[in-house]
């Protein structure tokens, strides 16, 4: 019997996604001036309006209009007649302090000893399926939506494209590994057309004729490459138009999206949100550490997939549990001991997974977040900018 896996992604114009972006340029720019700042901005976006809330403990100073119109701009909602523009849209701000009960449990005279910002349980997860070690639908998403983007930029081609969009790809398993694509689903956000029938139909073959043949030749694993067999069932745009798009579509919200920036559905998720949050909420640092841990063991052969939770106590610096999952692929164990709860004890002994433990790992106070906020937060290559690394969770030891 046929298993078939899905897992969609979205672009950096989605509105989701452009509340994201907002509020992870807002930490950015608190850490550029103060790497101890506290943060944990939330970001609404609809029709010509954006309105940002939170909590902000920081000794720096932010012009907050002047970021998020900065934000909008480079995503790319530069024209009146999307309905949403970085230069026309209001602006709002409800930023207060962080709650004295909550910093208690987080600031120490001792900064080792720094607790968890919040309660939570967080995953990491890794597979050998992909170069990026990443599930196979949700790379292949999201390399679509990346390079529709990157298209939209260039201007060269499918020049009608706007900023919205929405990707998802069907595998099909056999043996329990990816055999091929069944189906692509593109939606993409189009100027308007002569006619509805003209527009639809211009749109489905360039994604098939440009986008596709793109994608494919930015894969580098000849496995993925081979499952663009023949017979994939492709639905581009399949309500027939999308012209109104972006928040002028759809109330965008940061946090909502949070499958899009893990691992597409196919590990868990603890449910709390990436962006907007400094590396002292365990949502997000933690997140970070534990695929961190997951693709290293990975690429080091210990298992073909692997997901590791971690568990966290408000104000508590270590975490209260940690489980290892191979799903039956473990191939080396620890201390003579081949199982999974012999990687969880591996883990413990050498990762200091304290917040303190793992920003000195990642390096999480450097303003390096507002480029995760979409396209995904893993599967990333990181890169070295002006002296700071960015997606340093994905460096391979």
């Amino acid at each position: 019997m046929e298993r078939l896996f899905t897992s969609e992604s979205v672009s950096e114009g989605h509105p989701d996604k452009v509340a994201d972006q907002i509020s992870d340029a807002i930490l950015d720019a608190c850490l550029e001036q103060d790497r101890d700042s506290h943060v944990a901005v939330e970001t609404m976006v609809t029709t010509g309006q954006v309105i940002v809330a939170g909590e902000v403990m920081s000794k720096s100073y932010v012009d907050i209009p002047s970021v998020v119109r900065k934000t909008i701009r480079r995503i790319g909602y530069t024209k009146p007649e999307y309905g949403f523009e970085a230069d026309s849209c209001g602006v709002l701000t409800a930023i207060h302090e962080q709650s004295p009960d909550i910093d208690m449990g987080v600031s120490r005279e001792e900064e080792r000893m720094q607790g968890a910002g919040d309660q939570g349980i967080m995953f990491g997860y890794a597979t050998n399926e992909t170069e990026t070690f990443m599930p196979v639908e949700h790379f292949l998403s999201t390399l679509i939506m990346k390079t529709l983007s990157d298209i939209r930029k260039e201007g060269v081609v499918m020049k009608y494209l706007r900023p919205d969009a929405k990707s998802q790809v069907t595998v099909e398993y056999q043996n329990g590994k990816p055999y091929r694509i069944r189906t692509i689903v593109v939606s993409t956000q189009h100027d308007e057309f002569a006619s509805d029938k003209t527009m639809q139909q211009i749109v489905e073959k360039d994604v098939k004729d440009i986008l596709i043949p793109t994608v494919i030749g930015r894969i580098n694993k000849d496995s993925v490459k081979r499952m663009f067999v023949d017979g994939i069932k492709y639905h581009v745009n399949p309500t027939g138009k999308f012209v109104i798009g972006g928040p002028a579509g759809d109330t965008g919200l940061t946090g909502r999206k949070i499958i899009v920036d893990s691992y597409g559905g196919r590990a868990a998720h603890g449910g709390g949100a990436y962006s907007g949050k400094d590396s002292s909420k365990v949502d997000r640092s933690a997140a970070y550490a534990a695929r961190h841990i997951a693709k290293n063991l990975v690429a080091r052969g210990y298992a073909d997939k692997m997901q590791i939770q971690l568990s966290y106590a408000i104000g508590v610096a270590e975490p209260v549990s940690i489980c290892v999952d191979t799903y039956g692929t473990l191939h080396k164990g620890y201390k003579g001991e081949t199982s999974d709860e012999a990687i969880a004890e591996f883990i413990r002994d050498r990762f200091d997974l304290s917040p303190y433990g793992i920003e000195q790992l990642l390096h999480l106070k450097n303003p390096i977040y507002e480029p995760t906020a979409a396209y995904g937060h893993f599967g990333r290559e990181p890169y070295v900018e002006n002296g700071i690394e960015f997606f340093p969770w994905e460096r391979i030891l």
